[in-house]
């Protein structure tokens, strides 16, 4: 079983991973600021409090909680709205941060980097669903500082040998179905908790950012998938690194798509309540359709997404704001 590094592990998805590790038998330390990650999420697993981009804490974690078979990354600024209005703070975080960390992983030795990457990647592409062979043209600085950490890592394996993968996620939604972790970022901007919370009354009223895109209802359409099932997916990824394997650049998505005004009307059923909405104009960066062809991941290891169907998605994560909220 190995012993793994994961930043980010007290935010979202890095905290529903931590405990798909452990589940499998692996061992883990956390590299978390706290800046969007909360502390209770990592149960008992060691908690070293740092910024990816200090090499001197970073360097001091390997040294006192190592050595580390390999790293899950998944710190860094995720908003693609907030990237276009901060994009030099994106830059700065996600490849500035990744750099730092991937030169003091590759002094101690690491041979395995698992990214936490995006279908931002791929900007706006012609075809759907996108394969990883699509272009990569990222229309905001998120998906673009993306695309850098992922060239590094290439860059890394033909200078070290460093075996990698990048995973590309559409819509990570959900909470875990045996509760006690889910979405609890401040601000809250991800589509489904915000609806919740407007169907709720914790919130006046949902912005609906564009409604003239050139999809069936005029909204845009996202492929959601369970963080359940990207959890159990970094635990293959990470197992078949740790076997020998170099996987590259990897889609995790379900391939079906949903509007956002098929996701407001899942609300309203789950919750019994109306989604106040309040129609805006489009956010810039904003593409009007993603949907994933994940068929190499699933081919080669075997995974499923068995939580991603979107009653399941909503009826998670409602279960979970109630709790969180004492609803």
């Amino acid at each position: 079983m190995a012993h793994l590094l994961v930043t980010g592990g007290a935010g979202y998805i890095g905290c529903h991973t931590l405990r798909a590790l452990s589940r499998a038998g692996h061992s883990a330390v956390v590299l978390d600021d706290l800046r969007s990650g909360d502390s209770s999420f990592v149960g008992n697993t060691p908690l070293v409090r740092a910024d990816v981009a200090d090499r001197t804490a970073v360097a001091r974690a390997f040294s006192e909680q190592g050595p580390f078979d390999g790293v899950l990354h998944f710190a860094a600024l995720i908003s693609a709205g907030e990237s276009m209005e901060r994009p030099l703070a994106y830059y700065a975080n996600n490849v500035g941060g990744s750099a730092a960390l991937l030169e003091v992983a590759l002094a101690h030795g690491v041979r395995i980097f698992v990214l936490s990457s995006t279908a931002a990647v791929y900007g706006e592409p012609e075809r759907q669903p996108i394969a990883e062979t699509a272009r990569l043209e990222p229309i905001n600085p998120y998906g673009a500082s993306k695309v850098m950490v992922e060239r590094m890592l290439a860059d890394a394996q033909t200078a070290h040998g460093l075996r990698w993968t990048a995973l590309r996620y559409f819509n990570a939604a959900g909470a875990d179905p045996d509760g006690g972790l889910g979405e609890c970022h401040d601000p809250e901007t991800h589509l489904i908790p915000v609806a919740l919370e407007a169907a709720c009354g914790l919130r006046d009223s949902f912005e609906l950012f564009g409604t003239d895109y050139p999809t069936p209802d005029g909204s845009c359409i996202r492929d959601y998938v369970h963080v359940t099932d990207l959890a159990a997916a970094h635990v293959l990824a990470t197992e078949a690194l740790l076997e020998g394997r170099t996987l590259g650049a990897r889609n995790l998505g379900t391939g079906r798509g949903h509007s956002n005004r098929e996701v407001l009307a899942a609300v309203e059923r789950a919750v019994g309540r109306p989604v106040p909405i309040r129609e805006a104009a489009r956010r810039p960066g904003d593409p009007p359709k993603l949907l994933a062809d994940a068929s190499r991941f699933r081919q080669d290891l075997g995974w499923q997404p068995r939580h991603s169907d979107l009653e399941t998605i909503v009826d998670s994560a409602w279960a979970w704001l109630r709790r969180w909220k004492r609803l």
